[in-house]
């Protein structure tokens, strides 16, 4: 890969004759593979000179991506001004957090209103296309992408770049989740942990560190690391390279040369084989083949990518706490970010309105009694309903080390004081998290001539046939199962054309797992659902008939269209062994014959 910085201050673009070293342009880096592939992290005011050197140094269109942290405007600004957006024949993929409720399209927009600017976003004659993109996995061309949310007042993406045998992170702009880790007080927490993970064994981490460990005690809360943090994640992600950047607007060049200097004394210090130094505009990296690097882009985890419809977005917030302060608070977002909130007073109504309403955040107050954090996540966690063990339970407090014990049933930390933009930044990424639990399946390439196929067997909504019940029959005593079915995948729905133990005859195709089958060259086995984060909020796993488990064979007609599934579920986690998936696959092929007859 090859890395240049075109932007590296934070907060506002800052030139003058103190910033010629580092740069006065907002945030901008650009990032090429081996075989070609443009992408452009973040469009602050330095994205305008990389449009120009684009513009020059390309003959033919340009074709490019661009992946953006958050939409603060140092880490856009630099949009309207970007030349190759205004040029015929160039073709751009936009990627940026998907809000709750407001597009990318609309939020970019915003900023070029006839108010602020005098052209809007329909001026560009380039080709656009924007991606409201989660936490989770996609990739751009051959460059494999890991999008995780960071610790900011607005919800932020960092990425991680993997191409060529090279990883490349970019966290920008991002905070120590424990106070008293950012402030060197104590060591690392789960949620700092899950961050390292994320640095881990990379090539270059490109880091946010707009402070030093002095400054940032009155900086707390404004979403941005010191730089001895930044290299103590480094140093235990096992990083090759560190370039921290988004330098603070009111720092000179000398400072960040003295910045630098201890930075690297700092990482010596530590026994760290850590290279350490400050990003500067123009600088160019190229980052060559390494073994150290193993892909961290599991193509089975959940697609950051993946469309969320409407009706993903209705959930319930639980919030325990008699603090009126903190009701109003938390209301007032979940108002605004169209989720509808229950509050409970006590712990007993806590447990009640968890196990009735099934939310999917739970925010308990640590200060509504003592010991009611850990007392009430771990009923939750241990005796709840499936549904209610699976919600994501958050405590809050103003003393991290009341929660040490809590932290096996607790998934997250909400610590007082915080602003009101930072709470809810939070809540979103809470409930963004929570969506991300059940991944509808996407289209068959051959999605036309399949559905072609299937509608001209005519079978479908046709009365149940003896010679299709038997096999169902079989297949659930053979495998001990409550549910076999032969399932026939249609535009919107499934369909059974046979079902044993199972008293609906059809469900919509976004909830079946017969959808994802399709895709699966030998046959789909889901040992627990709640496990696998494409089913676990699944409303056929959290409701009736509640699947724990699910094997389903594909079913292909001789011209190898796929229709549907051969397939038995339960009730509980499990597996199949060799034998079990080879009697399975036995019984579908006798399915697939009585198809063919069709």
């Amino acid at each position: 890969m090859q890395v240049r910085f075109w932007g590296t201050r934070g907060s506002i673009a800052k030139p003058g004759s103190g910033t010629v070293r580092y740069g006065g342009n907002t945030s901008c880096v650009e990032v090429r593979s081996a075989s070609g592939t443009l992408v452009i992290l973040d469009c602050g005011t330095g994205l305008q000179n990389l449009g120009e050197a684009l513009m020059k140094d390309s003959a033919g269109p340009i074709i490019g991506h661009i992946l953006i942290t958050h939409t603060h405007w140092d880490h856009i600004q630099g949009i309207p001004f970007f030349g190759p957006f205004f040029k015929p024949g160039n073709e751009w993929d936009i990627y940026a957090p998907r809000g709750l409720n407001q597009s990318l399209k609309n939020v970019l927009a915003g900023q070029m209103e006839y108010t602020y600017f005098p052209i809007t976003l329909e001026s560009f004659l380039s080709t656009i296309r924007y991606h409201d993109i989660l936490e989770g996995v996609f990739e751009v061309s051959d460059i494999k992408i890991r999008s995780q949310y960071l610790n900011h007042p607005a919800l932020t993406l960092g990425y991680r770049l993997e191409v060529d045998g090279a990883a490349v992170v970019y966290a920008c702009d991002h905070e120590p989740y424990s106070r008293q880790f950012g402030a060197g007080v104590a060591g690392i927490s789960e949620q700092d942990r899950h961050h390292i993970d994320f640095l881990g064994n990379a090539d270059l981490v490109i880091h946010d560190a707009q402070y030093t460990a002095a400054e940032y005690p009155s900086k707390v809360g404004w979403g941005h690391s010191s730089i001895e943090r930044v290299v103590d994640m480094c140093r235990l992600a096992n990083a090759k390279r560190l370039a921290f950047t988004h330098h603070d607007p009111l720092r000179h060049d000398d400072s960040i040369t003295e910045i630098e200097r201890a930075a690297s004394g700092y990482a010596a210090a530590s026994n760290a084989s850590l290279d350490v130094f400050a990003a500067q505009e123009g600088m160019s990296i190229e980052i060559a083949y390494s073994d150290r690097v193993s892909s961290s882009t599991d193509n089975s985890a959940f697609s950051a990518v993946t469309p969320i419809i409407p009706a993903l977005l209705d959930h319930d917030v639980l919030l325990g706490s008699v603090d009126p302060l903190l009701v109003n608070l938390i209301s007032e977002i979940c108002e605004t970010e169209d989720a509808r909130i229950v509050v409970a007073e006590n712990a007993k109504e806590v447990l009640q309105v968890a196990a009735a309403k099934q939310p999917s955040l739970i925010i308990l107050d640590e200060q509504l009694e003592k010991g009611f954090c850990l007392d009430v996540a771990q009923k939750i966690r241990t005796i709840g309903s499936a549904h209610s063990a699976e919600a994501t339970i958050v405590a809050v407090t103003d003393d991290e080390n009341e929660l040490t014990s809590a932290a096996e049933f607790v998934d997250d930390i909400l610590l007082k004081p915080f602003s009101t933009e930072y709470a809810r930044t939070r809540v979103r990424a809470w409930l963004l998290r929570n969506t991300c639990r059940w991944i509808r399946s996407p289209l068959p390439h051959d999605e036309d001539s399949r559905l072609e196929s299937l509608h001209r067997l005519n079978i479908l909504d046709t009365e149940p046939e003896d010679r299709f019940d038997r096999y169902t029959r079989l297949a659930a005593t053979l495998f001990n199962v409550p549910i076999a079915l032969v399932s026939l995948v249609d535009r919107d729905r499934q369909w059974f054309k046979s079902r044993h133990g199972l008293a609906v005859d059809e469900t919509t195709r976004e909830v079946s797992f017969c959808a994802h089958a399709l895709h699966e060259e030998n046959m789909l086995v889901v040992n627990d659902a709640l496990a696998d984060p494409r089913f676990a909020d699944n409303p056929l796993v959290t409701n009736d008939p509640r699947v724990r488990f699910y094997a389903g064979y594909p079913l292909a007609l001789p011209n190898n269209s796929r229709v549907g599934t051969f397939c038995v579920i339960d009730v509980r986690p499990r597996e199949l062994n060799e034998q079990q998936i080879g009697m399975l696959r036995d019984l579908g092929q006798m399915v697939e014959l009585e198809l063919s007859t069709l």
